[in-house]
């Protein structure tokens, strides 16, 4: 049977000599892919040809082609050499290809035979479309689409390969290749493949199909690869060899899909059995398990317990039991589909194994509904039931869980001993608290006689927990006959403590009463005790000492007060050793300890001895004291007054000039030489006044004099007549050098006696002033006077023109010369010094000059060698040392200046 389009397909080839005339590339293709075409039918027949349109010529080989590849017989060829055999046999070919439905247009025998290479070709081709393109069939196509669509398929999985027709599709080579690869994967290494190397892939896919495939080599790679559309003649060919050479797989695969189409309605059918079978077999033992659940009428013991029943059971109806109708209901549609599907298929009906029949489930399923009824019925009373009772149970609960919560450390409390510890105040408190305990209490006797009641109820109903109640409720009585016990014991010892902390509190009053005295004493007399004391005599230690006495006297007395207070402490704790009283901290009303008082009672005693022991040293150290003082004083008040004697002498002698100059400058040294005699008697009164310092003894009452004084009285006597001796001394020098008469001194000394009024040895200014005018001295006048006497007339005048004072200029130069250290007093030495220096002639600066220069030959310098020649030799050098190199214009060498040393010895310049 020959599809509608194959017909119209070969209708369409008629053209084909029309088309290769169009391309001479496509005959050389044509030829070399028919002749392998044909060589690998013919070589089952043991032959081959060599030349396509020759080797047909006589029909013979042209009838064995057409004989292989139908597999029929074709009529005895006549072997003839002749034209007209040769015709026949081509004739019989040509009929054979007619009978087989193919209509040959312009394809005679007479070409053939003629060796026409264009109708030999098509009548290949026409062959070849017949018994090895048309038969081809793939999902209701066939012939050249049915090809085609098979190539479509099989290459479909390679993204680089897209078969859309016979010709340049296969350009690449990777088209044959992948259909290699599809079906022989080992065959084809296809990831090697490049698409930019065609002549490789379609070398390969040739080799491969030749040497592993059977299928001869019918084209050539450079060939299509050449060309710019290749002949899809011979393309069409060579695929279909792939066709038939994998058609062997195609039937194969064929007949084991029809396999296991049978095998799978078998296998369908034993699944759904099987399905029967265990659905079956479940829902039965859900069925036998669920049935003694429902038929279970034993009550639980708690309402939760029920209520978990009653949940249990309508979660049952609503999620367990449905899916288990379903199930019953699938269970039977199962049954009646296998049934039917096992009857069209020609099989024996299915007979379910014994006891899983759908009459024996629907049977199960009744028993089922049976026990269910009156469950519900029998859950709901036995709950209302168990309410009652979990009511009166959960009443019972909550009033001994009260009543554990209320008396909970209760006992505790009772029996706890607070009150040994406590103060008589706190101890009032705990009484207070425990009254208001008692009627807490007696508030809670009801709660218990309930509690009591409820249990007998439960007992009553025969309640499961009730040996727990009873045993909670015997506890909850026994408790309440301990409280009570408790309570009356405690209610006693806090009564029978506030009566003796009353006792032990006046103890305690009265020891505060008594302490507070006793202890201000201690402490006034711990302070007196060690009091630091400073005496200055005997009288006033003696006074200390009277006083300690005293004190000493009233301590037999204290020591009984001390005693009494003790006593009174030792009454309290034997009150609370007696009772068993733990004493709570000190005595409220005092912080005055027994231990504070007997401690600063033995520092006390301790300390009476000390201050016996300091009040006889200090006695002692003031006697020996006062023996100093005596000792000082009887020395001091003889060396005081010869000092003060000896002082007035030198004085009286200074001033009374009797005899000479001389007289009084020898009766002068011999009362210095009995002065320095004097001394051992000032170093034993040293010594002495050491002793006292060291005993740091400030006062004597047994004399006005202090060593200071004493001290600084015998350093002025030393002075005084050291300083006397040397004034007459200067007197003398003075006397001589100046040529002053005795007279004239004797003048001055009473002047100067006359206004040193304090008889201090020295003028101040005012009295220098008046002493130079009484001598005549005219300080207005640049004009001194020499004489050194002036008229009462000249006296007059001056006092009326001074005011009886000198000019100021002018005094103050005289101050100069005689206090040039500008100390305010003159001395009698520097006065007649002055008097000495305005009255006579004296060696001037160029009376000095005029006599270096008589002894350097009238020269305005002088050297060292004339000096030394002219002048002694300590005179010679002084001058050297001290005079200045010369610097005139007529210098020599070691020249030095006379004149600025001369004037530098007058303090005219510095020397």
């Amino acid at each position: 049977m020959h599809h509608p389009r194959s017909q119209s397909y070969m209708e369409q080839e008629n053209d084909w000599d029309r088309d290769l005339l169009l391309d001479p590339a496509w005959e050389k293709q044509q030829r070399k892919t028919f002749t392998a075409w044909c060589n690998s039918h013919l070589r089952k027949a043991g032959t081959q040809i060599e030349n396509i349109e020759e080797d047909f010529r006589d029909g013979l080989k042209l009838m064995l082609l057409l004989e292989v590849i139908s597999g029929e017989r074709l009529p005895k060829p006549e072997r003839g050499k002749m034209r007209v055999h040769k015709i026949n046999n081509v004739n019989k070919a040509l009929d054979f290809i007619a009978s087989k439905g193919v209509k040959l247009v312009s394809i005679g025998a007479e070409e053939i035979v003629d060796g026409n290479a264009k109708m030999t070709l098509g009548m290949i081709w026409t062959i070849i479309l017949r018994f090895a393109i048309q038969d081809i069939s793939v999902e209701e196509t066939s012939a050249k689409e049915g090809l085609l669509l098979w190539c479509q398929r099989k290459t479909a999985p390679y993204k680089n390969v897209n078969v859309q027709n016979f010709h340049i599709s296969w350009k690449d080579g990777l088209a044959f290749n992948a259909l290699i690869h599809r079906h022989r994967p080992e065959l084809i290494d296809y990831d090697k493949l490049r698409k930019d190397d065609p002549v490789t892939n379609l070398n390969n896919a040739f080799e491969v199909a030749e040497k592993y495939l059977d299928i001869p080599k019918m084209l050539d790679a450079e060939d299509i690869v050449g060309t710019l559309r290749p002949d899809e003649k011979a393309i069409m060919t060579y695929v279909s060899c792939f066709y038939h050479a994998f058609s062997g797989a195609q039937k194969a695969e064929t007949a084991a899909n029809r396999i296991c189409k049978v095998l799978a309605v078998n296998q369908e059918n034993e699944h759904l059995m099987e399905d029967y079978e265990k659905l079956a077999s479940d829902l039965l033992e859900w069925i036998r398990r669920t049935i003694p659940w429902l038929e279970n009428r034993i009550p639980e013991k708690t309402m939760a317990e029920m209520q978990q029943k009653l949940e249990d059971f309508r979660g049952y109806r609503r999620v367990h039991k449905p899916p288990k109708v379903q199930e019953k209901c699938q269970l039977e549609i199962n049954f009646n589909t296998l049934q039917t599907k096992l009857r069209l298929s020609n099989r024996p009906a299915f007979m379910p194994s014994e006891g899983r029949m759908v009459s024996d489930i629907n049977g199960a399923w009744h028993n089922l509904e049976g026990a269910e009824k009156g469950y519900e019925e029998w859950l709901l009373n036995e709950i209302r039931r168990l309410e009652r009772l979990d009511h009166l149970a959960e009443k019972f609960r909550q009033k001994a869980t009260i009543h554990e919560g209320w008396t909970d450390g209760k006992e505790a409390m009772l029996t706890q001993k607070d009150y040994e510890t406590t103060s008589l105040s706190e101890t009032k408190a705990l009484l207070k608290k425990h009254e208001a305990f008692e009627s807490d209490l007696a508030a809670h006797q009801d709660r218990v006689e309930q509690i009591a009641a409820i249990a007998q109820e439960l007992n009553e109903l025969d309640y499961y927990d009730s040996p727990n109640v009873n045993a909670r409720c015997q506890k909850i009585c026994e408790q309440w006959d301990t409280l009570g016990a408790l309570t009356q014991s405690r209610r006693e010892s806090l009564e029978r403590t506030e009566k003796q902390l009353e006792s032990i509190d006046e103890l305690y009053l009265e020891y505060a009463k008594r302490a507070a005295p006793f202890n201000n004493w201690m402490e006034g007399a711990m302070e007196d005790l060690q009091d630091m004391f400073i005496v200055h005599n005997i009288e006033e230690i003696q006074g200390l000492i009277t006083a300690h006495e005293q004190f000493k006297a009233t301590l037999p007395e204290a020591n009984k007060e001390r005693e009494a207070i003790q006593a009174i402490q030792a009454e309290v704790q034997k009150i609370a050793q007696y009772n068993g009283i733990k004493l709570a901290g000190t005595n409220p009303y005092t912080t005055i300890t027994p231990s504070s008082i007997d401690s600063k009672w033995d520092k006390v005693q301790k300390l009476v001895p000390q201050r016996d022991q300091a009040l006889q040293e200090e006695l002692s150290r003031q006697q020996s004291n006062d023996h100093l003082r005596r000792q000082f004083a009887t020395q001091a008040n003889m060396v005081g007054p010869w000092i003060q004697n000896k002082m007035e002498e030198i004085g009286r002698i200074s001033i009374e000039m009797n005899g000479t100059l001389e007289d009084q400058l020898t009766h002068l040294r011999q009362y210095e030489q009995s002065i320095i005699e004097y001394k051992p008697n000032i170093d034993q009164l040293e010594g002495n006044h050491q002793l006292i310092q060291e005993a740091l003894i400030f006062d004597n009452k047994y004399t006005a004099y202090t060593m200071e004084h004493l001290r600084v009285g015998w350093e002025q006597l030393l002075t005084t007549i050291a300083r006397t001796i040397n004034e007459i001394e200067n007197q003398i020098l003075t006397r001589d050098a100046k040529g002053i008469s005795q007279e004239q001194l004797h003048e001055y000394r009473t002047s100067f006696n006359h206004f040193d009024k304090d008889h201090s040895g020295t003028l101040m200014a005012e009295e220098f002033k008046a002493c130079l005018i009484s001598l005549g001295y005219d300080v207005e006048n640049d004009k001194q006077k020499r004489t050194g006497i002036m008229d009462s007339d000249d006296f007059r005048a001056l006092l009326i023109s001074t005011g009886n004072s000198l000019g100021d200029a002018e005094f103050a130069r005289i101050m100069g010369i005689v206090d040039p250290n500008n100390s305010g007093a003159v001395t009698f030495q520097a006065f007649i010094d002055f008097m000495s220096r305005e009255t006579t002639d004296t060696d001037t600066a160029d009376q000095v000059i005029a006599s270096f220069k008589i002894l350097a030959g009238d020269k305005n310098y002088i050297t060292a060698e004339e000096l030394r020649r002219e002048l002694p030799p300590d005179q010679a050098e002084y001058c050297i040392a001290r005079m200045a190199p010369y610097s005139g214009p007529d210098t020599v060498p070691g020249a030095l200046d006379y004149m600025s040393f001369s004037t530098a010895l007058y303090g005219e310049s510095d020397l």
